[in-house]
């Protein structure tokens, strides 16, 4: 939830500031290899997407992505539940590059080739969010595992194993990322079990 708050509301009214007060001193220009690299590869995920001419709408897929998610990686959730999303992402995927339906060309300002086009991000985070949540086998802040209670039904910690943060590579797509960690120190506040009972 905080991340969509921050990319949502936050970052696009401190984005312009932050880069009109820091320069770049090595300016890259578009003849940059890695820009040229960049642009290779979008033009061709895009054309790539407007020639599938499949049956499906970029809408549908969003809306079946996002009901799975919400189903299984929400605020809630299970082992099996997540199990279960982890083994459907990549057929959403496959059936995607079968039958994404995008009208139009990339000529023109184009909404649904935009769309598909997230959609391919959005299936490698939803797969990463799910494959995360798995692994933190602990309820943690509003995200709450089923497996992971207390007598109470309260949400259980599990401080021993999860104070650290957390960063994935992305090593691409179908390839599994690589967790990195960096442990958490608390010298003054130290966390501790909630119990509302």
């Amino acid at each position: 939830m905080q991340g969509l708050a921050d990319g949502y509301f936050v970052l696009p009214a401190t984005i312009n500031d932050y880069l009109a007060r820091n320069p770049h001193k090595d300016e890259v220009t578009d003849a940059h290899p890695v820009v040229q690299e960049a642009l290779a590869e979008t033009g061709d995920r895009l054309n790539l997407l407007l020639s599938v001419d499949g049956d499906r709408t970029p809408d549908s897929f969003h809306r079946e992505l996002g009901e799975l998610m919400w189903e299984f990686c929400g605020m809630a959730r299970s082992d099996a539940g997540l199990r279960k999303a982890l083994e459907r992402i990549p057929q959403i995927r496959e059936e995607f590059w079968r039958r994404i339906k995008v009208p139009g060309t990339g000529e023109e300002f184009n909404q649904s080739l935009e769309k598909a086009n997230r959609i391919v991000d959005y299936l490698e985070l939803a797969e990463l969010m799910c494959l995360d949540a798995l692994h933190r086998t602990e309820s943690c802040g509003g995200h709450f595992r089923e497996e992971s209670q207390t007598p109470d039904g309260e949400a259980a910690r599990k401080d021993e194993e999860f104070s650290y943060a957390a960063a994935w590579e992305f090593t691409g797509t179908g390839e599994a990322p690589v967790l990195h960690k960096e442990d958490l120190v608390f010298e003054y506040v130290h966390p501790t079990q909630r119990s509302y009972a």
